[in-house]
């Protein structure tokens, strides 16, 4: 069986989650390698609608063993919180849950640092934890468990932020004693959880059983091939799912990307394709374009070939899957970005990404619902020849079509590469 990784093409919120919600109950275990709870998957399940930011989307199938990997930062106040809502709904997640031991812990003070950063994040603390992990004074799930060891290590690490929040004249709410006194009750709430995952998944794959690794954001927002400074901090490229878990690219099988129909972003930053117009507001609204964990409104705008080469040269895409298609039923023209004029490949700074000129064709629209159509054959000719386009200007086969939120409006082509991986 094969072991998949499925991520973002774009920059994020391409429709990771329905996806990877659709294809879990033909893999073993999910397991998710990167991020915090900065990142949203929505899953639509008839009248229920669901909204993951830690778990894994394969939590919603009964019995699935699902991963939180040792590339995650972890809040566990957040964390608690979604597993007390998915509980209500009837999910035992504490019996299909596993966190890594080496997953970093971030605390209110991480938060608190973000407030001197300005490029558009979520404020979720994500970024400040993270720099900890790297300065190596980060602590981790397995110190939150270690009784004797926990309560200096966070003493520590509350002395540089308590110093560095004086600096710059941030003030917290919460006292650090209290902080400390909420973390180590949770961490008994946690322990029956966490285990060397590395291992259990290594074993896992051992075993012949599969594994679907699970990114989150998306490759522009990676922190080394993103567009930085307005990335993540994080590895949301597929190299990120072995660092993130600790299984050897060469257990890998396959990888599969995620792209919306046009193109959108959350937050900071270049966009070139960005139809800032009537289109565009259409779009957003038609699309219900807002974020899934702040409410957001995303910034629309079309389809990017340069970009999607290439991040599909980053990751190695054996293969795409289309969200998103029903969104431009009602447009009459779509223009398609082909190339940036002066510029050959994708732009290394956000200021020639910013000073890029698009170069676009334009494609005749459908203007015909396409909405929870199953099957490639029943798509209409006009939408069958943009994914046929796309496909060809990006060099990657489109095994996937979305055409509606749940689980049932999807169009999975037969005889593709995404069909031979999620079989």
């Amino acid at each position: 069986m094969s072991n998949v990784i499925v991520l973002g093409s774009q920059w994020g919120d391409e429709g990771k989650g329905k996806i990877v919600d659709l294809i879990s109950d033909r893999f073993d275990v999910v397991a998710r390698y990167q991020g915090g709870h900065n990142a949203g998957h929505t899953i639509i399940i008839g009248p229920k609608k669901f909204v993951l930011k830690l778990i894994p989307s394969g939590i919603l199938h009964p019995g699935k063993q699902v991963v939180i990997g040792n590339g995650l930062v972890i809040d566990p106040v957040a964390l608690f919180s979604e597993i007390e809502s998915l509980e209500s709904a009837g999910i035992n997640v504490a019996a299909q849950l596993r966190i890594s031991d080496r997953a970093h812990v971030l605390f209110p003070a991480h938060q608190l640092m973000e407030k001197r950063i300005h490029i558009g994040t979520t404020s979720r603390g994500i970024g400040p934890c993270y720099e900890d992990k790297a300065g190596r004074r980060g602590i981790r799930i397995a110190d939150l468990l270690d009784l004797e060891s926990f309560p200096a290590l966070y003493a520590e690490l509350m002395e540089e932020k308590i110093t560095v929040a004086k600096a710059f004249g941030i003030e917290g709410p919460t006292s650090p004693e209290t902080v400390r006194s909420q973390y180590q009750a949770l961490a008994e709430r946690l322990r029956p959880m966490v285990c060397d995952t590395a291992e259990f998944l290594n074993a896992t794959i051992k075993q012949g059983r599969s594994v679907l690794f699970e990114g989150a954001q998306g490759t522009m927002l990676d922190l080394d091939h993103g567009t930085y400074p307005y990335v993540t901090s994080s590895s949301a490229t597929a190299g990120g799912a072995c660092t993130g878990t600790g299984v050897a690219p060469t257990r890998i099988n396959g990888i599969i990307g995620i792209a919306k129909a046009y193109l959108t972003r959350v937050g900071g930053g270049p966009f070139p394709t960005e139809a800032l117009n009537a289109q565009g507001e259409a779009i957003r609204e038609r699309g219900n374009e807002f974020g899934s964990v702040t409410g957001r409104p995303r910034r629309c705008g079309w389809f990017d070939i340069p970009l999607l080469r290439y991040t599909a040269m980053i990751n190695g895409f054996d293969s795409m899957v289309l969200t998103k298609l029903d969104v431009l039923d009602e447009v009459d023209q779509i223009p398609v970005c082909t190339g940036y004029r002066g510029f050959e490949g994708m732009p290394s700074t956000v200021r020639d990404l910013e000073r890029a000129e698009p170069v676009y064709e334009c494609l005749p629209g459908w203007r015909t619902s396409t909405e929870g159509i199953s099957r490639y054959e029943d798509l209409p000719s006009k939408a069958q020849e943009y994914v046929t386009y796309l496909e060809r200007k990006t060099g990657v086969e489109i095994g996937c079509v979305s055409t509606g939120p749940e689980r049932n409006q999807t169009i999975i082509r037969p005889n593709s590469r995404f069909s031979d991986l999620t079989r």
